[in-house]
């Protein structure tokens, strides 16, 4: 697997195989480590995974980030390495991201794969967003909580390296953490445009954990019924990050939407 920076800075790691590679965006405050099970597992695809700007080793520069700027990242990323399609997995803000990016790039998505979406949120599920993203405005640890949310309490006392390597993940240094404000007001504000959804043609399978109190089940069946040419997978048991507790489920489904 070879390590880049691109022109731009963005830190991408890409495995090339004889295939339409798979394209991972990890969410909010994460980075690129996230999709270790999906690339250790899914070896026979190419893949190309990358640190969202202001994430992991990819600097930013600008004082407010939009969609727009993300999936123009991605786009530099594509045409640095001479990539014309790719099947697209998103994770929360990457779902968002990606669902972005298939909007305006549509002639480059062959597939497009959602883990873990926020949609059409109510009222009561965008206050606890904003309440939470002003906790963290006010640099009050939320990295506890969050992988609470994000793992099950079993998974994380059978599994300490994942527990410890998150922490390591989510403590951000001053800069860091700006950046990282920076990409969750995004996501806390976020307003879900009918018009963006309907423009996506491509084949889109979308996943949640049947956990995922966040991006919930009910959630996805929504986005599911506004996008075209989408189905619907629940994944038993798993919470938010369901992509690593329950990373059989997760990566069966991905293999058998792209080899369909």
């Amino acid at each position: 697997m070879s390590l880049n920076f691109d022109s731009n800075q963005n830190h991408f790691f890409f495995n090339k195989k004889d295939s339409v590679p798979l394209v991972f965006i990890h969410g909010v405050g994460l980075d690129h480590q996230m999709w270790s099970p999906q690339i250790d597992n899914l070896n026979e695809f190419s893949t190309i995974t990358y640190d969202l700007l202001g994430h992991g080793k990819t600097p930013n520069i600008k004082e407010k980030l939009t969609l727009k700027d993300f999936s123009e990242q991605l786009l530099e990323i594509l045409d640095y390495i001479n990539i014309d399609k790719i099947n697209l997995v998103g994770f929360s803000l990457g779902s968002l991201i990606a669902l972005d990016f298939a909007s305006s790039y549509q002639n480059k998505i062959e597939k497009l794969i959602l883990i873990g979406t926020t949609y059409k949120r109510s009222e009561q599920e965008r206050s606890l967003v904003l309440d939470r993203y002003n906790q963290a405005k006010l640099n009050k640890p939320i990295s506890k909580q969050a992988l609470k949310r994000w793992f099950s309490d079993d998974y994380l006392k059978k599994n300490p390296k994942t527990y410890d390597l998150f922490m390591n993940i989510l403590t951000k240094n001053p800069e860091d953490h700006k950046n990282f404000l920076k990409a969750y007001e995004i996501f806390a504000n976020h307003k879900d445009d009918e018009q963006t959804i309907q423009k996506i043609s491509s084949n889109t399978l979308v996943m949640t954990g049947s956990e995922d109190l966040g991006s919930s089940p009910a959630m996805s069946k929504q986005l599911v019924k506004d996008l075209n040419k989408s189905s619907y997978k629940e994944i038993k048991n798993g919470k938010h990050l369901c992509s690593i507790e329950c990373a059989d489920d997760v990566n069966m489904n991905i293999r058998n939407f792209i080899n369909n």
